[in-house]
C-alpha cells in the first residue's frame, strides 16, 4: 500500500503506526534557539540611510561668480547713460531702419536659394567621371573659398569697368542679344549674385558631404535595379542626403544673414547701411543705433537657429529612437518636475 499523507509506517515489526501531526498555521511560530554561550550575536539588517548626493563646492562657487558677474553687466546695460534706450526706442522701428531690415532678407533669401543651387550643381561635378567637371568644380570652390568676400562684392561692384556690355549668342561667333552692364548690374544685382557665388563654394562642400554620407548600398541597389543615373540621384540617393545636408546648410544660412552687412560697400541700404546712414547724419545716437542693429541681427539669428533645430528634428526621424524634444516640451517638463519637487517638500 502506498503511504498516506500523515501517516507513518510501523517501525521494526511493529503493526501499530502513528500520525504524525501537521503543523498549525495559525499556532505562533516557536522562537528562535538561543545562541550558545561565547558565541557572537547575530547581526541585525542595516536600517534605511538616505543617500546624500556628491558636494560639488567648486561647482557653486563657480555659479555664484557667473551670476555675480552677468547681474553686474545687466545693471551696468540698462543704468548707464551712455547707451541712450530713449533714443534705442526711437530707432528701432523707423521706416528707415524697417526698410534696411527689408532689404537684408531679400538679399538672404534670393542668396540662400541661388547658392544652394549653384552647390548642387558644384558638388554633382565634383563627383562625376568627368576629370574637367571635377576640376572646375574644385577651382571654383577653392578660389571663392579663399578670396575674401568684401573683395568679391568690390570687384563685381567695378565689373563695368572691364566688360561694359555683355552678349549672349555663338561662342567666337556673332552676338545675338547685347545687355548693359551699367543697366543690367544694380545695386541689389550686384548684391545678390556676390553673395550667391561665395555662398555656393561653401554650399558645394554641405551637399558633396550629404551625397558621400549615403551609403554605398544604396547606390548599388539602384544599380542592380537597372534605374538611370538621373532617377538614381533624384529618387534614392538625394532624398537620403537631405538628412545631412539640410540641417546643416540652414546653420551656414546663419553666417549669410551676418554677411549681408558687407552690402553696404556696394552702396546698398540695408540694415547696417541705413544704420550707418544714419549714424553719419546724427552722430550722437551712434551707440543706440548700433545697438539697434545688434539687437535685430539677433532676432534674425534667433528665428533662423530655431528653424534650424525643427528641420534637424525632422530629419532626425527614423535614424533616432525618440526625437528631442522641443522648447516648449522642455519648459513643460521642467514646470512638471517643479511642481512635484515642491508637493514632496510640502509632504514631508
Amino acid at each position: 500500500m502506498s503511504d498516506s499523507p500523515g501517516v507513518a509506517v510501523s517501525s521494526g515489526t511493529a503493526a501499530t503506526a502513528e500520525t504524525i501531526p501537521r503543523p498549525d498555521p495559525s499556532a505562533s511560530a516557536p522562537p528562535p534557539p538561543e545562541p550558545p554561550k561565547g558565541a557572537a550575536a547575530p547581526a541585525l539588517p542595516p536600517k534605511a540611510q538616505r543617500v546624500l548626493p556628491l558636494r560639488r563646492p567648486g561647482q557653486w562657487i563657480a555659479t555664484a561668480i557667473v551670476l555675480v558677474l552677468a547681474a553686474q553687466f545687466v545693471h551696468g546695460l540698462i543704468t548707464n547713460p551712455f547707451y541712450q534706450w530713449d533714443r534705442f526706442q526711437y530707432w528701432f522701428l523707423r521706416p528707415t531702419i524697417l526698410d534696411g531690415l527689408l532689404i537684408t532678407l531679400e538679399v538672404t533669401v534670393y542668396s540662400a536659394v541661388l547658392g544652394l543651387l549653384g552647390g548642387i550643381v558644384l558638388a554633382v561635378a565634383r563627383l562625376s567621371d568627368s576629370p574637367v567637371l571635377r576640376t572646375v568644380s574644385w577651382v571654383y570652390t577653392w578660389l571663392f573659398r579663399s578670396v575674401p568676400l568684401i573683395v568679391v562684392l568690390l570687384f563685381l561692384y567695378n565689373f563695368s569697368a572691364l566688360y561694359q556690355t555683355l552678349s549672349l549668342g555663338i561662342p567666337f561667333g556673332p552676338a545675338f542679344f547685347t545687355f548693359d552692364e551699367n543697366r543690367l548690374a544694380t545695386d541689389m544685382v550686384v548684391a545678390v549674385v556676390g553673395l550667391s557665388l561665395n555662398e555656393a563654394a561653401y554650399a558645394a562642400e554641405v551637399v558633396r558631404g550629404g551625397l558621400l554620407s549615403v551609403d554605398q548600398g544604396q547606390h548599388e541597389a539602384a544599380s542592380a535595379l537597372g534605374l538611370p543615373k538621373r532617377y538614381q540621384f533624384a529618387r534614392i540617393v538625394f532624398p537620403q542626403a537631405l538628412r545631412s545636408i539640410v540641417p546643416n546648410y540652414v546653420n551656414q544660412l546663419i553666417g549669410l544673414v551676418k554677411a549681408t552687412s558687407l552690402v553696404f560697400y556696394v552702396s546698398l541700404l540695408d540694415l547696417f547701411g541705413s544704420v550707418q546712414s544714419m549714424g553719419s547724419t546724427y552722430p550722437g545716437d551712434i551707440v543706440p543705433l548700433l545697438l539697434v542693429a545688434t539687437t535685430w541681427y539677433l532676432i534674425l539669428t534667433s528665428v533662423v537657429s530655431v528653424i534650424q533645430f525643427y528641420v534637424e528634428r525632422h530629419y532626425s526621424r527614423g535614424a533616432l529612437r525618440t526625437l528631442p524634444p522641443t522648447p516648449f516640451q522642455k519648459v513643460r517638463t521642467g514646470l512638471t518636475e517643479l511642481r512635484a519637487r515642491a508637493r514632496r517638500e510640502t509632504a514631508t
